[in-house]
């Protein structure tokens, strides 16, 4: 199928019309049902069946429907990606970032650089680990920032930015750092330990030979700070997060040995980063070291 054949493909599935999908294609639909039988030659087989006025796609074009609207929606980026870099000569980033550190370590270096660079346009991600490596793999971000687990990633790059620690968060007064031992009787809210975060507690736990009871496990940090907001227990999480979230009503302690979780740039190894992705970096530098502060 050619690139016209899909875009006619899709605009058939969801109007059920021919004409209306010529319509949303600026096209005539003399057009729209040429490209239509064109597809339909092509592939073998039809794509269409008409039942009591409307266009419902056959048994082939189910099946085929998932890929082609990934090849669609691959196409809506190039596009906007494309209509960005016309609009916006100054510059485009492409970065993908770990939820929590979407909350308290991207905007103020995004806003930093905007300042400095008037014209300068971002397009943000907030994906897990898998996705965010994913994304870079195909091409689809620049950079992306998460925590560090330390895995090797064949064809990426990986750099220290800096670091967060984990924290103690509560609805429960106290003061001072804590150690793992005192909460044995609390009930826990915990990342999932394939998070950097949650495996780090977890190597703790097991140095010292204790087992928590764990009532919730989440995926992100900031989830886990609205359980603890709605008093659904005692949260572990990192500290850049936990500062965000901090309400009134809620304690936060460090932990006590303290436990740090590296905060890792990852790129692509062959491909060069242009002078503003450098930049951009610094700035993300900046910001893990006020945050540690």
């Amino acid at each position: 199928m050619r690139l016209r054949h899909i875009e006619v493909f899709e605009a058939i599935r969801r109007t059920g019309s021919l004409t209306e999908a010529a319509a949303a294609l600026h096209i005539s639909q003399p057009a729209a049902s040429k490209l239509l039988a064109h597809a339909e030659a092509q592939l073998g087989f039809k794509l269409f069946e008409r039942i009591k006025g409307r266009l419902i796609a056959t048994r082939e074009a189910e099946i085929l429907a998932p890929e082609v609207g990934r090849v669609s929606q691959n196409l809506n980026s190039v596009r906007r990606l494309a209509a960005s870099l016309r609009e916006n000569p100054n510059g485009h980033l492409r970065v993908g970032c770990a939820p929590a550190l979407g909350l308290g370590l991207l905007p103020a270096a995004v806003r930093a650089s905007r300042e400095d660079h008037p014209g300068l346009t971002f397009d943000i991600h907030t994906y897990h680990r898998a996705e965010l490596l994913q994304g870079l793999l195909a091409r689809e971000l620049d950079l992306a920032i998460t925590f560090d687990t330390g895995e090797d990633l064949p064809g990426l790059t990986r750099s220290e930015l800096g670091h967060t620690q984990l924290v103690h968060l509560s609805r429960e007064p106290g003061q001072g750092p804590i150690g793992l031992e005192a909460l044995s009787n609390d009930t826990l809210i915990v990342l999932d330990a394939r998070d950097a975060s949650g495996a780090a507690l977890q190597m703790a736990l097991d140095a010292q030979a204790l087992s928590l009871p764990v009532a919730i496990q989440v995926q992100t940090h900031y989830v886990a700070c609205a359980l603890v907001e709605a008093g659904c227990g005692q949260a572990i999480v990192d500290a850049i997060t936990a500062r965000v979230m901090l309400r009134p009503g809620m304690s936060l302690r460090p932990l006590k040995p303290a436990l740090r979780v590296p905060i890792a740039l990852l790129t692509r190894s062959r491909d060069p980063l242009p002078a503003l992705c450098h930049d951009f970096i610094e700035r993300l530098r900046r910001q893990c070291r006020d945050l540690d502060h």
